[in-house]
């Protein structure tokens, strides 16, 4: 509806003035009506119900690139498996060169086996699609033309522009499991799980080091975000001293007065003293 386009302009607008370093959309392209319940609730269900509205991750994306200057745009999670790299490498390149450079890749390899059945994509191969769909998305985004050899992905050489910005956009590995954490570190940029236990997040960053150590890769150079329990300065502090550099909130409730009044006292109580 309108007021949703209202809402996110308003969003967008407020959070970039308040110091806000990026917004993360989500994505479920369709929800089966009998689906396998929700890994990230007590009774299953998904957070506002099964027939909320979920709008394309990446087009709203684009609507605040238009309205913003320097809000970093950011997909918290895409579901990579679910789509062709050719096309997604398109999108993103494309998001990127329209913002000048502030696109975030945030990837899962998806929970809902119903909805990869919709899609006619084999469930049981998401893992292995994933890992090749950000390689081929990197050849892609690279100078020059474009070749890739895969199990599920092959093509090439070909071309592929534009290409973004810096020849690269950050991709963020998103999940909790160990699987999750070892591909973050075997391919990501950046690592964003759904937990908030500081022992457990603790646990999956010694695995995202490792796995980089035996990837041939430098650690320091995949960053870490989580979900925040709470934005309280001393809680922040603690996430920083695990070595988390993002903290991702859920958005105010949607309404323009909420909003402004959450992220003015954020910008206050926390933006301000850091």
């Amino acid at each position: 509806s309108n007021s949703r386009g209202t809402m996110i302009f308003h969003l967008a607008t407020t959070a970039e003035r308040c110091g806000i370093e990026s917004l993360w959309t989500v994505e479920h392209v369709v929800v089966p009506v009998k689906h396998m319940p929700y890994p990230g609730s007590k009774d299953g269900q998904m957070p506002g119900g099964d027939n909320v509205a979920i709008p394309d991750p990446l087009l709203p994306l684009a609507y605040v690139a238009a309205i913003t200057k320097t809000i970093k745009l950011a997909t918290g999670i895409l579901i990579l498996p679910q789509r062709h790299p050719i096309y997604t490498a398109k999108e993103v390149a494309t998001l990127d060169v329209l913002s000048g450079g502030r696109a975030i890749l945030g990837i899962g390899s998806g929970w809902m086996k119903e909805e990869f059945d919709a899609l006619g994509i084999d469930f049981h191969h998401r893992g292995s699609m994933t890992d090749e769909a950000i390689g081929a998305m990197r050849a892609l985004w690279n100078e020059g033309t474009s070749s890739f050899e895969g199990k599920h992905f092959k093509f090439g050489p070909l071309h592929s522009y534009p290409k973004p910005v810096r020849n690269n956009v950050p991709v963020h590995v998103g999940g909790h499991s160990p699987a999750a954490a070892r591909r973050a570190g075997r391919y990501g940029d950046g690592f964003f799980p759904t937990v908030v236990n500081p022992e457990k997040l603790k646990q999956l960053f010694d695995l995202v080091r490792t796995a980089a150590q035996k990837a041939g890769r430098n650690p320091a150079n995949i960053e870490f975000s989580c979900m925040a329990s709470s934005t309280r300065l001393d809680n922040l502090k603690a996430l920083e001293d695990l070595g988390i550099s993002r903290v991702v909130s859920g958005p105010p409730r949607p309404n323009p007065e909420a909003i402004t009044r959450t992220l003015e006292k954020f910008q206050e109580e926390v933006v301000a003293r850091i």
